[in-house]
């Protein structure tokens, strides 16, 4: 199964960080919070990952065409123009870079993939938030609910868009960054069916208004709730406090050896 991760938005909130690189290479604990994500997903046996990109793309295309040259010893065989790499490699990724475009809103860039994806199931998350999850259990609840989409939602203060549950965990209405109101949000880790690029009108699209919404409305959203932890990286205090949990040993999204 493929993993679309958004990685293409500008991370205006974090601009002490993202002036020169885009936002999902901030690091946390030596490494992009986009590694992060990419083993959080490994650890539950996917591999195969589209990064949609758009704002400062090259500098994601160029750390993982230079991963190699960055993370293990090598040495270089000038007279015969070649390349020798020492160590196996600890992460085995298929990686497809496509850039959807520097204005493209959030559901502009899914739409922009969809070639990509053909008529396979495939899980979507943000490039820029990790959690405790196990990605196995949501497929599994998603096959078993039959919608068209899953959204792995958490506890969060009211500045995020609220999630009403109904009963079997279909999403009655899906309404965004109410005033004074707390409960389950979206937390990204979604798992979907190739019929929500039905629901992306273009490029300005955003994926958190209207396609969540209609798809809520026609009772094709389920919610997959998750008690443990998540944690989105939204601000520099964010990355530090990210950051402090990784090199203290106490980072509970870390479930790969």
């Amino acid at each position: 199964m493929i993993v679309v991760l958004l990685a293409g938005g500008m991370g205006t909130r974090l601009s002490e960080e993202t002036e020169m690189i885009p936002k999902p290479l901030v690091e946390v604990g030596g490494r992009p919070i986009l590694w992060h994500i990419m083993k959080i997903y490994e650890a539950s046996g996917f591999t195969e990952f589209i990064v949609c990109c758009g704002y400062k793309a090259h500098k994601i295309k160029s750390y993982f065409v230079n991963y190699f040259t960055e993370n293990y010893d090598l040495t270089v065989h000038l007279g015969e123009n070649k390349l020798e790499f020492h160590g196996e490699p600890s992460e085995r990724w298929k990686v497809t870079l496509v850039n959807t475009g520097l204005e493209t809103m959030t559901g502009g860039r899914i739409k922009r993939i969809a070639p990509y994806i053909g008529d396979q199931t495939f899980c979507l998350s943000y490039g820029d938030g990790v959690a405790d999850l196990n990605i196995r259990d949501v497929v599994d609840f998603h096959e078993e609910k039959g919608r068209l989409a899953t959204v792995t939602a958490v506890r969060s203060p009211g500045r995020f868009g609220i999630l009403d549950i109904a009963e079997e965990r279909g999403v009655k209405r899906f309404h965004e960054k109410p005033d004074n109101e707390a409960g389950w949000i979206n937390g990204g880790f979604f798992v979907l069916e190739p019929g929500v690029f039905d629901f992306i009108d273009d490029d300005a699209t955003s994926w958190e208004k209207s396609p969540l919404e209609r798809l809520a409305a026609a009772g094709q959203l389920s919610a997959f709730q998750h008690h443990g932890f998540w944690k989105p990286m939204d601000t520099l205090r964010d990355q530090r406090e990210l950051d402090e949990m990784w090199r203290s040993g106490n980072a509970p999204w870390k479930r790969w050896h």
